[in-house]
């Protein structure tokens, strides 16, 4: 075995998700089975290199977990020619102008969504990628998780037979901030720094739809901002000019109609914090973050309305649950290991910027949508 050592600008990694999905239990996660092997006889080491604004942030978390390289200069760091790989997980309003950097320094890139704060920006990043030659991807985690690959294994087995609708229900109660620190960062719910649930959670609808569905054809959305006002992470009142919650109908290729609710303002009465139920001619399933159970039309029972009477079934108890049938690693991690695979081994990977900017018309079209207040189409992309 022969083992390359693969140095990764990690750009936002003093943040949650970069932090803990991508660091630790993604490159780290890597380190700790020993590499990446690619197959041929190499095993890829990734060593990260960590990048940010704040100094004292990056010294504990290289000190923490043993790491030698950290810097504030991401030009510098963008200049050294042994770095091979740029990634992003900063704030939305900073990572176009980042991922342009690397790409002007020939540097392979891969970036948390969205891509860019509009589309014409998301699509000019794809273009200067495939003109500078450099392979590059986006996170597009959910499509990794357990639940999900259960129910397209469904899918792909043919279980539903015509797929009729999907109803998609996703969100948590953040706290405002006054007797409970919130949980999400402050930039969240403020418009002018790229915050707003639209912009956050409609490109992940758009490739869960994409790929498991079909490309979505239309968008009908209503936003709202429901929490006029929070306090930040100092305890200091802020008004929040972002959307918090977002209610969509999306009509897919194929004919079947996703109806997905996303809210920050919800409090959670379901299994897991997402989920989606699929109807089709021949059964029904409902997917959440790991577990997947199904009803096909065999065993579907004839419920009757009568609100005069209680009802006498348990209708959770009629499904069935969805087995395992294999392990499941970190779907971040899983993604990372086909990005890397795709710049060193040449591995087929289609999660490109282009597919990211598709997230970014979505979002883009979703906003639009709701200040006018009526249903637009949205046609394919290309570059």
């Amino acid at each position: 075995m022969t083992r390359k050592t693969v140095r990764i600008a990690m750009n936002g990694v003093t943040g949650r998700m970069g932090y803990r999905q991508h660091l630790v239990r993604s490159l780290l996660a890597l380190r700790a089975q020993g590499g990446l092997d690619l197959g041929d006889g190499t095993v890829l080491w990734p060593e990260p290199v960590l990048v940010g604004r704040r100094e004292h942030a990056l010294r504990a978390l290289a000190e923490r977990h043993g790491l030698e390289h950290w810097s504030t200069d991401l030009d510098a760091v963008l200049a050294d020619a042994s770095v091979d790989v740029y990634f992003d997980a900063q704030v939305t309003s900073a990572r176009a102008e980042a991922l342009k950097k690397a790409v002007a320094a020939g540097k392979h890139v891969y970036t948390e969504k969205p891509t860019a704060t509009g589309l014409a920006g998301a699509l000019e990043l794809a273009r200067l990628a495939d003109e500078a030659g450099v392979k590059h991807g986006v996170v597009q985690d959910k499509l990794f998780l357990p639940g999900l690959l259960k129910l397209k294994r469904l899918i792909d087995g043919g279980f539903f037979g015509r797929i009729l609708s999907v109803r998609g229900e996703f969100g948590y109660w953040v706290f405002e901030g006054d007797w409970q620190a919130a949980q999400r960062p402050s930039w969240n719910y403020r418009a002018q720094d790229g915050g707003g649930i639209v912009v956050d959670m409609f490109p992940h609808w758009e490739y869960v739809l994409h790929e498991l569905f079909g490309r979505v054809r239309s968008v009908q959305a209503l936003t709202a901002t429901h929490i006029p006002q929070r306090r930040d992470e100092h305890g200091k009142p802020y008004d929040a000019t972002a959307d918090d919650a977002a209610y969509g109908i999306f009509e897919l290729e194929g004919g079947a109609i996703a109806q997905i609710n996303s809210s920050w303002t919800v409090r959670v009465h379901r299994d897991e914090l997402v989920e989606f139920q699929v109807d089709g001619t021949e059964g029904s399933a409902v997917a959440g973050l790991r577990t997947c159970r199904a009803q096909h039309r065999s065993a579907t029972p004839k419920p009757v309305w009568n609100p005069d009477l209680p009802a006498t079934e348990v209708f959770r108890d009629q499904w069935q649950d969805v087995p395992d049938n294999g392990a499941f690693d970190n779907g971040f991690k899983a993604q990372w290991e086909l990005f890397l695979k795709h710049v060193y081994a040449d591995a087929p990977y289609h999660w490109d910027l282009l597919a990211g900017a598709r997230g970014v018309q979505l979002a883009e079209l979703g906003l639009r949508s709701s200040a006018e207040g009526r249903r637009l189409d949205v046609p394919e992309i290309s570059l």
